[in-house]
């Protein structure tokens, strides 16, 4: 990567303003319920305060809409920051103002405050001038940590960096860049993608720009029905986008002047409900019967893409193969995760359902890297430039 990073800073003494992604689920009872993003961003962190920086976390939390909602407060967070670092980590009031810069000018070499909401203001998405101007004079150096929402030219991602004479990655944004544009650029082959998830319309620029670069793709969930459908299929009841049907067209059509291998299911697993206590059938065929909707890949499309899999050497995954989040529908989903775990390639699993699937399959620790950013990593599969990302100081 040629941006600079925490390793080509001296934060002692320093103010460090950190864009970190700290949003985070969190349970009725405003207890964090999954860390990962927190502990994702620990080395930064704790970079930083061992060089004697005094960090100021920044991030926003679900979508308030520019308004206060005690929901959305990051105190919970900071809570969690705390006992995973060890050490008292404050909650402010608020991301900028008199009250905040008082706090912050309080700080000894070493601790670290975590900021208020960023998305209280509506400013932030606006990418205010103002805004930015406030949150910069909250420190003497800038570290971008946050791939999660690299893709937003936001005020903390983006706008913020004019103040600053040099803007850094942190660690976890050094990982996820190496790893994705490495799997891009000079990937090891065979390299081969798997695209799943509901809607075709959320990955038509990642198949077009993985065109010439994998050796193969495989297609899963409700976006495999769509182009099913334009390739004279009968899909049931199955869920079809009708106004992508011509861009599912011109997919399947530039996919064939490419000659790439393109692989759709072959049979399915279909129910006439989507919801618990329903048992899937299996369907032995490309068409799926009407009043049947397809909710799963089938065991023949399960070998397929299994022998696909274990031959590769770069794998990159982003969306399920089924309606996963349903025991009896998940087993495709299964599958593919258990293979992708044993085919001992360089793994890259993106986006929040293949993350979670992951995970319930047991195989975190076996895949090479697990994004933390959904919408930024597609967006890199797409071939688009990052505005947090290209905000950073060049090396």
């Amino acid at each position: 990567m040629n941006k600079k990073t925490v390793d080509d800073i001296n934060p002692q003494g320093k103010r460090v303003l950190v864009r970190v992604d700290f949003n985070v689920p969190l349970d009725e009872n405003c207890h964090v319920t999954d860390d990962t993003r927190i502990r994702a961003a620990l080395p930064t962190i704790k970079s930083l305060v061992d060089r004697g920086g005094r960090v100021i976390l920044m991030s926003h939390l679900g979508r308030p809409k520019g308004q206060v909602k005690e929901e959305f407060r990051l105190e919970p967070v900071a809570k969690k920051l705390s006992e995973l670092l060890g050490k008292p980590v404050s909650a402010l009031k608020d991301c900028i103002g008199d009250d905040v810069k008082a706090a912050i000018d309080k700080m000894q070499d070493g601790e670290v405050v975590l900021l208020e909401n960023l998305r209280f203001h509506p400013e932030e998405e606006k990418n205010d001038p103002e805004f930015c101007k406030q949150l910069a004079a909250l420190g003497d150096m800038y570290v971008n940590d946050a791939f999660g929402t690299a893709h937003r030219a936001h005020a903390s991602t983006e706008g913020v960096t004019r103040f600053f004479d040099t803007n850094v990655a942190g660690y976890l944004m050094k990982k996820e860049i190496e790893y994705l544009v490495q799997a891009i650029q000079a990937p090891e082959r065979p390299f081969i993608a798997i695209l799943g998830g509901l809607k075709i319309s959320g990955k038509i620029d990642v198949i077009q720009n993985l065109l010439d670069k994998v050796d193969s793709i495989l297609i899963g969930g409700a976006m495999a029905y769509t182009l099913l459908k334009v390739k004279g299929c009968d899909v049931g009841d199955s869920i079809v986008e009708e106004e992508k049907l011509d861009v599912a067209r011109d997919v399947i059509q530039a996919v064939e002047e490419k000659g790439v291998d393109f692989l759709l299911p072959v049979d399915h697993k279909a129910a006439a409900d989507v919801k618990d206590g329903v048992t899937p059938q299996t369907i032995s065929d490309i068409n799926i019967p009407a009043g049947l909707k397809g909710i799963d890949i089938g065991p023949e499309t399960v070998k397929a893409y299994q022998a696909k899999i274990l031959g590769a050497k770069t794998i990159v995954w982003n969306g399920p193969m089924g309606v996963f989040e349903i025991p009896a529908f998940a087993d495709g989903t299964m599958q593919i995760a258990n293979a992708v775990a044993d085919s001992g390639a360089v793994s890259i699993v993106g986006g929040g359902d293949s993350v979670s699937a992951v995970h319930k399959a047991g195989v975190s620790d076996k895949i090479s890297h697990i994004s933390t950013g959904g919408g930024a990593s597609l967006e890199l599969l797409e071939g688009k430039t990052l505005p947090g990302l290209a905000a950073l100081t060049d090396k």
